[in-house]
Order: structure tokens, then sequence, then C-alpha cells
């Protein structure tokens, strides 16, 4: 594994479709960053990537008019369009703001939050297999605690890798495969979340659930799992598998957010409710979290 003086550094410019609002994007990111994997370091969010010729590491500061500049700290130069690819997801930099503004505009309650703040993105994670294992653990905890877990088994099952001078980065998230290998001791959670994750774990390992399937089945197999709920499978599919209308009706910021706006706070009523904001109730659920006094809403630094 190359150490840091052996880093092939490159920069790249991500353009986008302005308008982007950082706030939420960034906010949302750091705020849930799993230590040793994920950071803000310099003016920029920055983690770890396992990339197909070795580990790599992107750091994407803040936009600066329609681009981001990129840098990619990559043990193969051949990953780097790979390394560009998933930068583009995290930031979620191929959405259509306008097209999805004016869908949500139509709409009398959400319609000044948008206003407010136009071009919200939805915050993503460049791969499925960790997603669903963090959100696994930030089963009916808090964001601190989800964090406390994944950074747990981070420095368990994690595969070390020497970070440039000055960050905090040390792991690659383990993989699924890796993960198999955990003993429920290490685990600091219920027996029922437990079993919930070794058996996430095994079917990913295993292929059962392919997650890089197409989105109806990938979303089927996931929920098909014992201890895989309705929250869970949207949260992945909003954040890990690209699907812009992935909602979560259940999510306690969502039914405050409902109940201060005057929206239904019962999960059926809500969906019912939610209809006329397809295809696009992910970035819905993005502006609704953005009415709550929360860190994800507060760009960082």
């Amino acid at each position: 594994m190359p150490g840091p003086a052996s880093w092939i550094h490159r920069t790249r410019e991500l353009a986008f479709t302005p308008p982007l609002n950082p706030d939420n994007l960034y906010g949302h990111l750091v705020a849930t960053a799993v230590p040793g994997v994920e950071e803000w370091h310099d003016g920029a969010y920055r983690r770890t990537l396992a990339l197909p010729g070795g580990p790599g590491i992107v750091a994407l500061p803040p936009p600066v008019g329609r681009t981001v500049v990129a840098t990619l700290h990559l043990s193969d130069p051949a990953d780097e369009d790979e390394a560009v690819r998933l930068a583009r997801r995290i930031l979620d930099l191929d959405a259509d703001p306008h097209a999805v503004d004016a869908v949500l505009c139509a709409d009398d309650v959400l319609r000044p939050l948008v206003e407010r703040s136009p071009g919200r993105r939805v915050p993503g994670n460049p791969d499925p297999d960790e997603f669903a294992v963090r959100a696994v653990l930030g089963q009916q905890v808090s964001t601190a605690a989800a964090r406390t877990h994944a950074a747990r088994l981070v420095r368990a099952r994690g595969t070390p890798l020497p970070a440039p001078s000055g960050s905090s980065l040390t792991h690659l998230f383990p993989s699924a495969h890796e993960l198999t290998a955990l003993r429920d001791e290490e685990l600091g959670m219920p027996a029922s979340r437990k079993r919930t994750l070794h058996g996430l774990v095994a079917a990913l390992a295993d292929g059962s659930v392919d997650l890089r399937a197409d989105l109806v089945t990938a979303r089927h197999d996931l929920g098909a799992l014992r201890g895989i709920g309705p929250w869970t499978v949207d949260s992945v599919a909003m954040r890990a598998l690209g699907d812009p209308d992935a909602f979560l009706p259940a999510d306690l910021g969502i039914r405050v957010a409902a109940r201060d706006l005057g929206l239904p706070e019962r999960d059926r009523d809500l969906v019912a409710r939610a209809e006329v904001w397809r295809p696009y109730r992910a970035y819905a659920t993005q502006y609704l979290w953005s009415a709550l006094d929360h860190a994800v809403n507060t760009m960082p630094g």
C-alpha cells in the first residue's frame, strides 16, 4: 500500500448546474461523518475511497461558481475517472435543480422553503454496501451514537491506510466480507440489531442482496431481510442508490417538520400528501429537514 509520499495527486473541476445550496449537503456529510473514514479538514469534506486499483482519498471543498475543484489522492492513476464518478455521486452534482425545484414549488407548503434556499441536493455515499451497514447502525439511535458504532467497526475491521500529513483519515470502511467476521461482543447494540447486521453483511457478502443491481431489485431484496424496514430501505435508496423519489415518512425529523409546517404527521397520511412531490420526494425530504434546527443544515466551518 502506498505511503503518503507515493500518492498520485490529481485535481479535477467538477461542473454542475446551479443553483447548488451547500448548507445541507456539506452539513449532512460532516454531521454524520465516520471518524477515520470522513472528515472536514482544511475547508473541505474529505473521505477515503475503495477504488479498483487501491485506496484513494477525495477532498471536496464548497463550490465556486459552477464547479467544485476536487483533489484526488490515488494509489493507481487508472482510478481517476472512477474517483470523479464517486465524487459526483457524493455531492449529487448530476441533479437538475430547475426540474426538482419547479415540481416542489408547486406545493404551497414547500414553496417558501425552496424559494429561501433553492438547489438543495441529496448527500450521497460512494458505496451502497457501506451505507446499508451504516443505516442499520443508525436504526433508532442518535446521529452521534450511529457515528460511534460505525467508528468502532472501522477501527476493528477496516483496512488501514497511510493518509496525507495533517489528516485524520486512517481507514477504508470495512467491506461486507470483512464484517462477516464480526463477533457479538464487538457490537454495542441490542441483540435484535446485531442479528439484523449479521444478516445484512452475510447477504451482501454472498451476493443474495446486490445493491448494485437495478433499483427495484435492490430495494426488494434489501427489504426482504429480517430487521430491515421501510426507513432503512429508503435511506439506502436515497443516499446510496440514487433514487430521487425515496421518502422517509417515519423519520423523526420528517415527522417534526411535518407537524411544524401543518402537514399530516401519520405516515400513511403524509405519504398520500407527498404524492404531489413525485418524482422528487428525496429532495422534498431535504427541504423538510431544512426546517429543523439541526447540525445537518449547518455549513461546516
